[in-house]
């Protein structure tokens, strides 16, 4: 009697484990589904544990510290975005752990006019200047960001550094995967794009396609 009990007590762990897994594929956004796969993980190790299925068991051991990596950096990036300098500025240092390091001395190019866009930049050191526009970019800024807002295939201005700069370069499907796991940050990009947009202060000249557009 005992020992059917057992079995209908980690029977019932199994069905959670099973139900668990089959709601992680409905899960829209990365959060959920990572705690759903951390839960499902938990309970099919004790369950094949208990019933001595050993590949089983030992499968659930390698995914599971797996998705608790992967939910600490969904957790990370949900800080990052929320976390707020000042009222109308986001930190989006997060980049760091996504993005390419780049470094350019003092006087070089990061992008000319006319050429493809390829990535979004982060700054982490440094100075850079939007020639066109003489607009400053300096560390926590992002710039370029247009390019992944719009149909144009080049960029519409020119971007060089003022001083040495450090800077992390993110690809279009780099930023998608950001915005997949935490769909707030490409709205903190939205936002950094529509608050430059109607800063005065920016002086952004109305007759320049780049006025129109940001960034980019």
């Amino acid at each position: 009697m005992d020992q059917l009990a057992q079995m209908n007590w980690i029977e019932a762990v199994g069905w959670l484990a099973s139900i668990m897994t089959v709601a992680c594929y409905s899960a829209r956004t990365m959060l959920p589904l990572r705690i759903l796969a951390i839960s499902s993980s938990v309970c099919f190790a004790l369950y094949s544990f208990v019933l001595q299925l050993w590949p089983l068991f030992y499968m659930e051991m390698i995914l599971l510290p797996i998705n608790v990596y992967r939910f600490w950096q969904v957790l990370s990036l949900r800080v990052k975005v929320d976390h707020k300098t000042d009222k109308s500025s986001f930190d989006f240092s997060i980049i760091k752990a996504y993005g390419k390091k780049l470094n350019f001395a003092e006087g070089s190019t990061v992008f000319k006019k006319g050429d493809g866009t390829d990535y979004l930049y982060f700054i982490e050191k440094g100075r850079i200047s939007i020639d066109e526009l003489g607009v400053e970019m300096v560390a926590g800024d992002i710039f370029g960001e247009i390019a992944f807002f719009t149909d144009a295939a080049t960029r519409t201005a020119t971007a060089s550094c003022i001083e040495q700069a450090e800077v992390y370069a993110l690809t279009e499907k780099q930023l998608m995967r950001l915005q997949f796991e935490d769909p707030s940050f490409g709205m903190a990009v939205m936002r950094t794009i529509t608050r430059r947009l109607l800063d005065p202060a920016r002086k952004l000249p109305v007759r320049s396609e780049y006025s129109n557009q940001g960034v980019s």
